[in-house]
């Protein structure tokens, strides 16, 4: 009897311990797959192609070549081919995380993965809180470019900031696959014009004005690098979008070797071009592509510009409102932001919430431009610091997240490196990205708070 007993109980042990382990196995399934970021997106590898190129072809190429020729004169093309390959491996190491991690977190996923929701949460403020800073400013060099072609004074220049949000947040409103449709066409529109000029003004071409070739002293090639940050500024702001790729691991490898090609093929070509045709008054002006294409085209060359100007800012826009519109919705999901702005954050969902209030942002953002009178560089510069914070928790962050030794990792390694060298150059304007981190922290531990009263 006592034989029979003490089976019995083995008996039930054993299966005690296995509904232990059912529960267990099934709790840590359940676990595994929350961690894994939801996609069925609609978005391809054209698509992916597009929005890189809207993000980081941006309207760096309006004013920045002169302003780098006024610094460094011929010699900022060699600080121009310095960002241009310093460029490659951050955006390599932010298309592998994005494959591996996609999800609308962005940067913050990532973050979040390697050091936990306090980084996750300040990474995300600075995103978030840099596209309505960079936006205005965006929005205002094009409505610059229309005045000089149409006049009307700053009526012109404002009409057409106002436009530009307005176009941006109809077709961000019903969804990414619009807004990708969009970029697609503003993509192909702009390249070609970008190629035109450059071609057009290949016969002007004059070697002479290579020399001096630096007239201000090979320091001042650091100078002008630091301007043309804000050209390079863009290869994190897909990330956000990697979950509405139909197959991100495939997609957005394929995206960004195509985009580094295409981005830095036509900076340099209208860097070049811009030293080569127009020499010493390359620095002087405020618009080299309409002097550029006004040497080929004459006087409509102006209008062309305008149209360059307008794509261009209209692409830049349109793809970072919907990164940071899915940004939105994810910090709001994870207790970053206020809860309310979570929906949308999934695959194939729009964030409609997170969409307005970026864009209204960026609206009062204008305001406090158009009232105060105060320029553009302030917004500018502001932006430039957190896109580089941001690249520098992201690049770290990918040090942890990748596997070691491999070539992403190693890539990820010089990443590191090249962001050290954008955080130097930053500079005195890092303050702006401390101050908006230190504020999401305090947001973050009075919810907690919050929550721990309501409890």
């Amino acid at each position: 009897m006592a034989e029979i007993l003490s089976v019995r109980a083995f008996l039930s042990r054993a299966r005690v311990v296995r509904v232990r382990d059912a529960r267990r196995v099934t709790h840590t399934m359940k676990r595994s797959v929350s961690a894994i970021p939801a996609t069925g997106g609609n978005l391809s590898t054209t698509h992916g192609v597009a929005l890189y190129v809207g993000a980081v072809l941006g309207t760096g190429v309006i004013a920045l070549p002169a302003l780098a020729a006024r610094a460094a004169g011929p010699a900022s093309l060699v600080a121009w081919l310095g960002l241009v390959v310093a460029s490659v491996p951050l955006a390599v190491t932010f298309a592998a995380l994005a494959a591996r991690y996609p999800d609308s977190g962005g940067v913050s996923t990532y973050a979040r993965r390697a050091f936990g929701p306090r980084a996750a949460a300040a990474v995300g403020w600075w995103f978030f809180a840099a596209v309505p800073a960079g936006a205005p400013a965006a929005a205002l060099f094009a409505g610059g470019y229309v005045e000089a072609a149409f006049g009307g004074g700053e009526t012109t220049v404002y009409l057409t900031v106002l436009g530009l949000f307005i176009v941006v947040a109809i077709a961000n409103y019903f969804g990414v696959r619009v807004s990708g449709r969009m970029q697609l066409i503003l993509a192909g529109v702009l390249v070609t014009l970008l190629v035109v000029a450059a071609v057009a003004a290949l016969p002007q071409a004059d070697l002479g004005n290579l020399r001096p070739f630096a007239p201000h002293g090979w320091l001042a090639v650091g100078s002008a690098a630091a301007l043309l940050v804000w050209s390079f500024a863009g290869w994190e702001a897909v990330t956000y979008l990697a979950a509405e790729f139909r197959n991100p691991p495939r997609s957005l490898p394929r995206a960004t070797a195509a985009a580094i090609v295409i981005v830095g093929g036509l900076y340099l070509a209208i860097a070049a071009a811009s030293i080569l045709v127009l020499g010493a008054s390359a620095g002087s002006t405020d618009a080299p592509l309409a002097e550029l294409l006004g040497r080929s085209f004459g006087e409509p060359a102006k209008a062309v510009a305008a149209i360059v100007a307008l794509l261009l800012t209209l692409g830049v826009m349109n793809t970072y409102y919907a990164g940071a519109a899915k940004l939105g919705a994810a910090l709001g999901r994870d207790g970053a932001l206020p809860a309310s702005l979570a929906l949308g954050s999934r695959a194939g969902e729009v964030p409609r919430r997170s969409l307005l209030l970026t864009v209204a942002l960026g609206l009062v953002g204008f305001a406090i431009v158009a009232l105060t009178g105060v320029g553009t560089d302030s917004l500018v510069l502001a932006t430039t610091g957190s896109f580089v914070a941001v690249y520098a928790v992201g690049a770290v962050a990918a040090l942890r997240l990748l596997p070691r030794r491999t070539a992403a990792w190693w890539t990820a390694l010089a990443a590191v490196g090249m962001v050290l060298m954008m955080l130097a150059a930053t500079g005195a304007y890092l303050l702006w990205p401390l101050l908006v981190g230190g504020s999401s922290l305090a947001y973050v531990r009075g919810r907690r708070r919050r929550m721990a009263g309501g409890s």
